[in-house]
């Protein structure tokens, strides 16, 4: 490890729960605090693959996944450091609540926020929702302060505050306690982002993104005081290991990139880039076809159950990725995993046939929900690594398996080291599974 370096002030924007608002109130800073002149540069806790994609349209600049368990310390140090610089700021948003993780530590932790705020030296801004109570919360957030070493509640942004005197009560309790109170937000439905079942409807397909997030700058500068806000974040420092290679699929990368498949994680893409792979979108809900000349296709994850009949009637990307498969590599990811299959069911109970490069047929209609941090050792050389290397991701659908004929390709565990049944397919050229790849 070499000596520490340093990082911008920073801070964590983190709340008890998942739901409590913490999303709501990174986007209104990030957009506040770029419409006053500052480069702001975000971060998401953990492995959800939606909220970066919102933090990039309200800041300006790519946000990236830091992961205490699936990722190597020295490549989350990596994006730390290098995504920061010519940042004034560093805005982090928690994923859940701020110690939530799994039972057993992975690569640096155990998966929790409080990991990296610890790590970083970056206070954070705890967001609670007071509906429903007052005095109360007080004694909850008290709770947070001191529970872990090397983590400060800096502040606190009430949520779904109701009258004044709703508000100055709850105020006084917390600033008893020592925490000071920097912003309630009311109630307020109209500033509400779509959802749909994995989360937040995807950036690119929301309606006038760029007008919500400045609703929501609006908001939050209405109520939150954004200059004391900004005294409360604090220069990072941590240690860098060594400089971290993550070896690209191939040096030519055909990526299917539209509504249908539309998450892969930045980190990866910037990690393939850096290696000296090029990366050649297209669309298969536009019939577009892969790069004749690519290396390998890669269809990752994302909505393919939304998007059957469409996928079923690109005649020509089908044929193409058919055809690409006889020679070279064609992987999938989640969503790209099912549309390798024979066929999808939607919720509709409709039936569409898919690429047919794997005996895999999934349901939407069934639904299950799969969630949780992976490990996949794989059984056999692929574009993905040679066998025996072990890799690891997070699964997050609720898609059901119908049937699955071909050989694993992974031998699955999950954070507790528990070996999981569904290890992915692979056959021939092709493979796929619904691990979403983070570290290696």
């Amino acid at each position: 490890m070499t000596e520490a370096s340093p990082l911008p002030p920073g801070m964590m924007i983190a709340a008890p729960r998942s739901g409590a608002g913490k999303t709501t109130v990174t986007l209104g800073v990030l957009a506040a605090l770029r419409r006053r002149g500052f480069s702001v540069q975000p971060f998401k806790c953990g492995p959800d693959y939606i909220d970066p994609a919102f933090h990039a349209v309200a800041s300006g600049r790519p946000s990236f996944n830091i992961d205490s368990w699936a990722m190597s310390w020295p490549l989350a140090a990596e994006l730390l450091l290098g995504s920061s610089r010519g940042a004034d700021i560093a805005i982090c948003e928690s994923l859940m609540g701020l110690y939530d993780g799994v039972s057993k530590q992975g690569a640096w932790g155990n998966g929790a926020s409080a990991d990296l705020a610890a790590a970083t030296g970056w206070p954070v801004i705890l967001v609670l929702d007071i509906a429903g109570q007052s005095q109360t919360a007080a004694a909850a957030a008290r709770g947070f302060q001191g529970f872990r070493s090397g983590v400060t509640i800096a502040g606190i942004i009430l949520n779904r505050a109701g009258s004044a005197r709703h508000v100055r009560f709850v105020t006084e309790a917390l600033e008893a306690a020592g925490l000071p109170v920097i912003g309630a937000l009311p109630r307020d439905s109209a500033i509400v982002l779509p959802e749909r079942h994995l989360g937040l409807v995807q950036a690119e397909e929301t309606v006038e993104i760029e007008k919500r997030i400045e609703a929501l700058a609006d908001f939050v500068e209405a109520h939150v005081d954004i200059p004391r806000l900004l005294s409360l974040a604090q220069p990072g420092s941590i240690a860098r290991g060594d400089m971290v290679k993550i070896r690209p699929p191939g040096q030519r990368i055909a990526l299917a990139r539209d509504a249908a498949f539309s998450f892969i994680y930045p980190h990866l893409l910037a990690r393939w880039r850096a290696a000296g792979a090029e990366i050649i979108p297209f669309s298969p809900l536009a019939d577009e076809v892969p790069d004749a000349a690519a290396d390998i296709v890669w269809l990752p994850g994302g909505y393919p159950e939304l998007h059957g009949g469409a996928l079923a009637a690109a005649s020509c990307f089908r044929s193409a990725v058919n055809d690409f498969a006889r020679s070279r590599p064609v992987h999938g990811e989640c969503g790209g995993y099912m549309a390798l299959g024979a066929g999808l069911v939607d919720a509709e109970g409709r039936r569409h046939e898919m690429l047919g490069l794997l005996g895999l047929e999934t349901s939407f209609q069934v639904r299950r929900l799969n969630l949780g941090y992976r490990r996949g050792e794989l059984i056999e050389s692929c574009s993905l690594g040679a066998a025996g290397d072990v890799l690891t991701g997070h699964e997050f659908h609720y898609a059901s398996v119908l049937a699955a004929s071909d050989a694993p390709l992974f031998e699955l565990k999950d954070s507790d080291g528990r070996v999981l049944p569904g290890g992915g397919s692979r056959r021939g050229f092709v493979s796929g599974s619904f691990f979403h790849l983070i570290g290696a």
